[in-house]
């Protein structure tokens, strides 16, 4: 009796994990420490994200769609993305350039 609530329990949560991620995407990558990231979509919704001082950021969850993905650095915008499609419970890497192609805090 316990090893089947056990099974029922398991599949009501991947059910619920399954559910979540049906609708949404996500777009990751690297860019310059400090630096921001914002994903607009055609509809003007938008998802910002700060590059962490290893390089890295995320932007999730994002529901499908096309976006245009921006690089700002202290307000002013250096690099612009257009097009960017997201597929629902998928990736996609979207990287920028680095100054001497060292994009931590400090490389």
């Amino acid at each position: 009796m316990k090893v089947r609530l056990l099974f029922v329990g398991v599949l009501a949560l991947a059910a619920s994990v399954a559910g979540a991620q049906g609708t949404a995407g996500s777009i990751f990558g690297h860019g310059p420490a400090g630096g921001s990231v914002t994903a607009t979509s055609g509809t003007g919704a938008q998802r910002h994200a700060t590059i962490n001082g290893r390089g890295r950021y995320t932007l999730s969850p994002l529901p499908m769609g096309s976006y245009t993905v921006t690089l700002e650095n202290k307000g002013a915008t250096v690099d612009t993305r257009k097009n960017v499609n997201i597929t629902v419970g998928r990736g996609l890497e979207v990287d920028f350039a680095c100054e001497n192609d060292k994009c931590e805090e400090g490389g």
